[in-house]
């Protein structure tokens, strides 16, 4: 009964984050710091906290030294700090081993998106056509990892 409580709690959180990222292009502060900290108390209470610290360091500062190092190739920016954030909310749920399966359903979800997503959305005028959320493609990541963790 547990398990249904926190997979409640974190598509909850994960459901609003893709939704205002498909829509603004942003991943709001206010939803994944709650989501980090949760992530934090269920590994607490479930797996370990020592691992799901780890995995929230690691996804942060792994997203964010892609952005700063893609940045630096492109001179533009590439993926946003919220993308970061909610994959540190994903290493705090899922743990650090989690985090690479994460990226990758993540990713593909992405290479997906981009290539369904210009026919299914109108274009926002003020955004590139090129322009993706990646929070929604992380959200699946997340939550279906978790969820396989929880059935293992």
């Amino acid at each position: 009964m547990v398990v249904y409580f926190w997979g409640a709690v974190l598509a909850g959180l994960l459901l609003p984050l893709s939704y205002v990222d498909l829509r603004e292009f942003r991943l709001p502060d206010v939803l994944t710091f709650p989501l980090i900290g949760l992530g934090l108390i269920q590994s607490q209470l479930t797996a370990g906290l020592i691992n799901a610290l780890i995995g929230a360091a690691i996804g942060y500062l792994a997203f964010v030294g892609i952005a700063a190092a893609f940045k630096k190739l492109r001179g533009i920016d590439g993926l946003g700090r919220g993308d970061a954030k909610l994959l540190a909310a994903g290493g705090a749920w899922a743990g650090w081993a989690g985090l690479p399966l994460i990226v990758l359903i993540a990713s593909l979800l992405g290479i997906c998106a981009a290539l369904v997503m210009p026919r299914i959305f109108p274009q926002k005028t003020d955004m590139p056509a090129n322009w993706i959320p990646f929070g929604p493609c992380l959200a699946v990541g997340i939550f279906a990892v978790w969820t396989a963790q929880q059935i293992a």
